[in-house]
């Protein structure tokens, strides 16, 4: 940072100045001194703005100047000396009390300061008062250890008598602890309330001897937020000299500071980023010659000193900050005293985009923005604990803190913030620097070298062919080595060194070549870079604050510690041994930024005070009033921005506060070639040589047709295009058609345009559009002009190009489809997610169009199998056709698909596919994949499987029922495709009559429904269990779940009667469970007969354990000793056409040709279990074709055992009989029943879940 002393107001008749403050919201300046003297002043604004409207004035009035007083009220009311004031900045109040202890408050009223409130308690003097940061409530403190807090309303909320004098107070920024400072030098901690809580311990003053008073204790409120998280925010200061920074009132991690002055003030700023100690030394003899020396000392949150500003006068008084803290106002006597500060923003500048820090309140890391001024974009970035900025070519690079101690990050940005590269370092980056290949960080010892990128890669770090040793692309030595090019310079082998050096780094920079760093000392040493050769020692007259090279490497400017700019010509021969260089004589004081010209070696521009002065040699140009910070020198013009406006508004940077000068011999140049000849102002520039000025006079040339002195003015400034222009012009014999040329190299498109229009040659203006890339102007000149239909055309799909590039999708179809450009109108109806256009579109196409493949590629993607399928089949790509089938999982279209085409691979993809899914365990996954292939005896086979496995693990036997049925639909599905007819000889033959023709057609389709047969008889002697008793396993489990149903309900002899059929399905059912249930029906029907054989059974199955046949054996004997194991009467289902005398019932593919031999059929109802005779009225479901008793299920909707619909309640289907000829046993169809009518199967959606499911 720098400061300096910028303005002095005398107060009238030389009346001494006691106390001071600054509103920081509205800049009124509130000073008391003796004879109650109480004034408030307003001094113009500071900012960019306010100097551009000051300087503009109102209509009529003089401007005024920025820093000059606009308002000067002097306050009535006090009568002794003025010792104390403070402001109320959220409600625009001003407090002041005097040595008489009267308080007065001041309410503003238009624009003027009128009294509201006086309190005077005539018992002692106020020392000290303070508002809390809200505003609501202030304390005040009495010298004889009374406190009074108030409201903002002037009511008094409590009043107490601590019992000690008392000399300063200070709120907490949550207002709910008080510090009082004591004469003896102590600071005492009070709660809200006035209870006490316990003192500050004061570490900095520990082994002084003497007494000491407390001078100055400032607690920063953060309402701008902090600098970093948990930094030192409450500052105790002691008349000794020493001070403390502490984070919170108890902190045992104090920053204690020895400042070598007498304080009397001390005031953070409004960010609380520096701390302002106001003191004196005792100079300029000894005893009481000595006279005191009064400054102010500028400290950081760390408690490192920036810097140390002298004040004249006797004493200071009062110091308060401005609230944008760029000025600091001090009461030196009769005088009040601004100081300008510049701080040291953490910023940067590179590729027009300005990079800047900022702290957010409710954020703890740094803000980073990276605002683009040439198109107004911004990016920020959030980075935790930021330590510097620094900005060159095409990247910036950011320090920060890492997570351990002594880590630290060097992070490599491009110009929109994204990281391109960063290295973990231990090097403390108090000074860093950036070229184009290099990022130098040092601290005060090690210097830390980063090749980031060399002159043919551009960042190592993504570069294959680039350096990739650590070794070559990282070096650190220590400031005091001889040579750091020797010896091996990578991180891992560095050590630190254990001693600190006695002559520190002080400042450094760099250019491609070249690395300087300047020691304290005033020596300045040279290093080649990338190797680091030492190439000599410049000796400097001063400590460097700031150095930079000029553009050649020539000269070196010099900033010191205190403001002085300086030059050290490097070319000159040195003064002392082993030195090189002469540093010279020319001096700027009170000095703050300078930038050398990127293309000039000569020239430069500085900063000194609130004056920009440009500099050719060492000769100045006339000053310009300016506080902005130096961004670039290039072109004979600098840009400058105003950092401090930025930073009032950093969320929303206006493109006002960057702003360009121009150097003197630029605007020269301007003036000679408006008022004078072209030759005067060809000698001008010829003695004043720079590209920029030739390429003006070249421009000015160009202008009035004079192509000799643009061609000279070309060569001059090395421009081979505007050579080649020139020489274009020249073969132009019409004049007007040359302006209209210029026209167009100086971009005034549309007057070239009306050039063209007037000459008559529209084509010219359409071709000028055309190169320009303007299609828009294009069209409407082809409209106009009634041009070449070709060129509309591509007029409109270059249109189509520019919204399709902005993604404005519907716009873009709409001159795509102008331009027939079916490509790109597949792209736009895709992103439209048109696919109703798209398919429209694919029907006009014509076959064999590659277009085709991508729209069937793009309907693939989002899943249209069908349109993608037609898509590929009219590119004629059949093979993409079958993939997109398989991809969306449509294996019936893919496997059809490959049979019509010939693609035998399909069906070993499937396999491999069903395959993989069994192994993963995903059964109904691979029987969904069967069924969708048409592969039904495959999907039936896995259901049977998957029921076999259900059954042995004992889950619901409704599940289990449930893949039985499924299982048997696949059946009936593979039959009926098997005996389909084709449809075209099936109607050739309705309609052929007895032609021979119509012979030869029923022989082949005879010979079609034969070979369906053979294939049906072939699979069903491979799987003779899937395909002939298909329904067995439904059977079972139906008939297993309606004899439970029947026996919990009551009706014991339909139970029995069910389960007595369940006789017939050992193979499926467990037999122990099926006689075990069968015993308890007949038990609890007393049929003990029946109960009697099933127990026989029981006992004698070889499955049931000895132990457990005896336990049988045991129950049977405990009941037919109380019961005759007789049955009360006959049934049908106990005689012998159920259970044959030598039936082999675990034969049941052969029961079925059995039956029809003995001819012992009954039908059983599906719905009760009971015999169906033929006088019953019956129902048969088309699905299943199993037989119900109609009575059983008239009001159910749906088949009980395949669970179809029915037919509905009065429909004439509900009455019909059960035919004569039926052939069904047990209502299930006969083994040699290959066909069904009616009643296609409703697949695996088409089954309606049982209620007990």
């Amino acid at each position: 940072m720098f400061i300096y002393l910028s303005k002095k107001i005398a107060i009238p008749n030389n009346v001494h100045l006691k106390c001071l403050s600054w509103n920081m919201e509205h800049g009124w300046i509130a000073c008391g001194g003796e004879n109650g003297l109480l004034k408030v002043l307003r001094l113009e604004g500071s900012s960019s703005r306010e100097i551009k409207s000051a300087a503009a004035g109102a209509p009529g009035q003089p401007a005024t100047q920025p820093g000059n007083l606009s308002l000067n009220q002097t306050l009535e009311g006090h009568n002794g000396s003025v010792i104390c004031v403070t402001w109320n900045d959220s409600f625009q109040k001003l407090t002041t009390s005097d040595d008489s202890g009267l308080i007065i408050v001041w309410m503003l009223h238009k624009d003027m300061w009128f009294e509201e409130m006086i309190n005077n308690r005539n018992k002692s003097i106020v020392r000290d008062m303070k508002w809390t940061s809200s505003g609501e409530k202030i304390c005040i403190a009495y010298e004889d250890g009374a406190v009074i807090v108030g409201s903002v309303d002037g009511n008094r909320l409590w009043g107490k008598e601590i019992g000690i004098n008392l000399e300063l107070v200070e709120w907490s920024p949550d207002g709910r602890l008080l510090l009082f400072a004591t004469p003896q030098g102590e600071c005492h901690i009070y709660d809200g309330n006035g209870n006490a809580v316990s003192k500050v311990p004061l570490y900095c003053n520990e082994g002084y001897v003497g007494s000491s008073k407390l001078m100055g204790i400032e607690w920063y409120d953060g309402v701008e937020g902090f600098a970093e998280p948990n930094c030192p925010v409450l500052a105790v200061c002691l008349d000794n000299g020493r001070m403390q920074l502490m984070r919170y009132e108890s902190d045992d991690n104090a920053v204690c500071i020895d400042t070598g002055i007498k304080p009397c003030k001390c005031k953070w700023n409004m960010n609380g980023t520096i701390l302002a100690v106001a003191g004196f030394q005792l100079g300029g003899g000894s005893g009481a010659n000595a006279r005191e020396l009064w400054m102010v000392q500028f400290y950081n949150y760390n408690g490192e000193h920036l810097r140390t500003l002298r004040i004249p006068g006797n004493g200071i008084t009062g110091m308060s900050w401005e609230g944008n803290g760029l000025r600091l106002a001090l009461s030196v006597d009769s005088f009040i005293y601004f100081c300008n500060v510049r701080p040291d923003y953490k910023w940067g500048y590179f590729c027009n985009t300005l990079v800047y820090a900022f702290n957010r309140p409710d954020r703890t890391e740094h803000c980073v923005m990276f605002w683009d001024t040439k198109n107004n974009d911004k990016y920020p970035k959030y980075v935790r604990k930021l330590v510097a900025i620094q900005a060159f070519g095409d990247f910036c690079v950011l320090a920060t803190k890492g997570e351990n101690a002594g880590e630290y990050i060097l992070i490599l940005c491009n110009a929109i913030g994204s990281p391109v590269d960063s290295k973990y370092i231990e090097v403390e980056p108090k000074f860093l620097s950036i070229t184009n290949y290099h990022v130098i960080a040092a601290s005060d010892d090690v210097v830390y070298v980063w090749q980031f990128r060399t002159s043919y890669s551009k960042v190592l770090s993504t570069d294959v062919t680039g350096v990739k040793r650590k070794d070559v692309r990282e070096k650190l030595f220590h400031i005091d080595e001889a040579n750091p090019s020797v010896g091996d310079r990578s991180p891992e082998t560095f050590k630190a060194p254990t001693l600190t050096t006695s002559d520190p780094v002080s400042a450094m920079t760099a250019s491609e070549g070249v690395l300087m760093v300047g020691r304290a000392s005033g020596v300045v040493q040279r290093y080649s870079l990338p190797h680091l050769t030492p190439e000599g020692q410049h000796v400097l007259r001063c400590r460097p604050q700031a150095l930079a090279l000029n553009c050649n490497t020539t000269k070196m400017s010099v900033i010191d510690i205190n403001g002085v700019l300086s030059f050290f010509d490097m070319t000159a021969k040195g003064g002392a041994p082993g030195t090189v260089g002469e540093h010279l004589a020319f001096e700027r004081k009170d000095a703050w930024d300078m930038r050398w010209a990127d293309d000039n070696p000569e020239l430069f521009a500085m900063m000194e005070k609130t004056r920009m002065y440009i500099f050719r040699g060492l000769d100045p140009e006339e000053p310009v009033t300016s506080s902005a910070y130096l961004c670039t020198f290039h072109d004979l013009e600098i840009a400058a921005v105003y950092i401090d406006d930025i930073m009032q508004q950093p969320d929303q940077p206006d493109i006002e506060f960057m702003t360009m000068y121009e150097t003197r011999s630029l605007r020269d140049t301007r003036e000679l070639l408006k008022n004078t000849s072209m030759e005067d102002a060809y000698s001008f520039v010829d003695d004043n040589s720079h590209p920029r000025l030739w390429r003006i006079l070249a421009e000015h040339a160009l202008e009035q047709l004079d192509f000799s002195m643009a061609d000279k003015a070309f060569v001059r400034c090395a421009d081979y295009q505007g050579i080649q222009f020139v020489k274009h012009l020249q073969k132009l014999a019409d004049r007007a058609k040359q302006r209209a040329e210029v026209a167009v190299y100086f971009k005034r498109f549309d007057e070239a345009e009306q050039m063209y229009h007037k000459m008559d040659r529209p084509d010219l203006a359409t071709d000028m559009r055309m190169r320009l890339g303007d299609w828009f102007k294009v069209e409407r000149l082809v409209k106009e002009t009634s041009g070449d239909d070709s060129l509309l055309m591509h007029a409109w799909n270059k249109i189509g190009e520019y919204y399709s590039d902005r993604h404005k999708w519907a716009k873009a179809a709409q001159y795509y489809a102008q331009s027939k450009s079916s490509g790109m109108l597949v792209e736009c109806f895709y992103a439209l997610e048109d696919f109703t256009a798209l398919a429209k579109l694919m029907d006009a196409l014509p076959e064999g169009s590659q277009m085709l493949v991508n729209m069937g590629q793009k309907f693939q993607s989002v899943g249209l199998c069908n349109e993608g399928v037609a898509a590929f089949l009219k590119a004629g790509d059949t093979k993409k056709a079958i993939d997109c089938c398989v991809l969306l999982n449509q294996w019936d279209q893919g496997v059809a698909l490959a049979q019509q085409h010939n693609f035998p691979q399909i069906e070993g993809l499937l396999a491999k596919y069903a395959n993989h899914l069994l192994e993963k365990e995903k059964f109904l996954e691979a029987i969904e994949l069967y069924r969708k292939a048409n592969h039904h005896t495959e999907a039936a086979k896995l259901l049977q499987d998957l029921a076999q496995k259900s059954a042995a693990m004992k889950v619901h036997p409704l599940r289990v029922k449930k893949l039985h049925v499924l299982a048997a639909l696949e059946v009936d599905k593979f039959k009926r495709r098997t005996l389909e007819m084709n449809p075209i000889d099936a109607a050739s033959t309705m309609m052929s009559g007895g032609t021979t023709r119509s012979q030869a057609t029923m022989a082949a389709t005879a010979q079609q429904t034969l070979a369906g047969l053979m294939t049906l008889e072939a699979a069903a002697s491979e799987n003779t269990k899937g395909i002939d008793a298909a329904w067995r396993g439904a059977e079972a489990y139906h008939f297993w779940l309606l004899a439970h149903r029947q026996l919990y309900a009551g009706s014991v002899d339909l139970a029995m009667r069910t389960a007595l059929h369940l006789r017939n399905y050992e193979d499926l059912l467990d037999p122990q469970e099926v006689y075990s249930f069968l015993a308890l029906a007949s038990f609890y029907n007393q049929f003990y007969g029946q109960c009697s054989k099933a127990f026989i059974k029981l006992e004698s199955l070889p499955s049931i354990p000895a132990d457990k046949q005896l336990q049988y054996g045991d129950l049977a004997m405990s009941i037919f000793l109380k019961n005759t194991p007789a049955d009360p009467r006959a049934v049908r289902e106990t005689s012998g056409a159920s259970m044959r005398p030598g039936a082999k019932v675990n034969n049941p593919a052969y029961e079925g040709l059995l039956d029809d031999l003995t001819g012992a059929k009954d039908v059983v109802c599906v719905a009760s279990g009971r015999l169906v005779t033929k006088d019953m009225p019956q129902l048969r479901c088309k699905t299943c074709k199993h037989v119900m008793i109609a009575a059983e299920v008239r009001m159910q909707v749906a088949c009980p055992l395949c669970h179809a619909l029915l037919p509905p309640p009065g429909d004439k289907a509900r009455e019909g009989t059960l035919p004569k000829a039926s052939s069904a046993r047990h209502g299930a169809p006969s083994a040699g029943a290959y066909g069904h009518s009616g009643g296609a199967s409703k697949g695996m959606g088409g089954i309606q879940e049982e209620p007990d499911y």
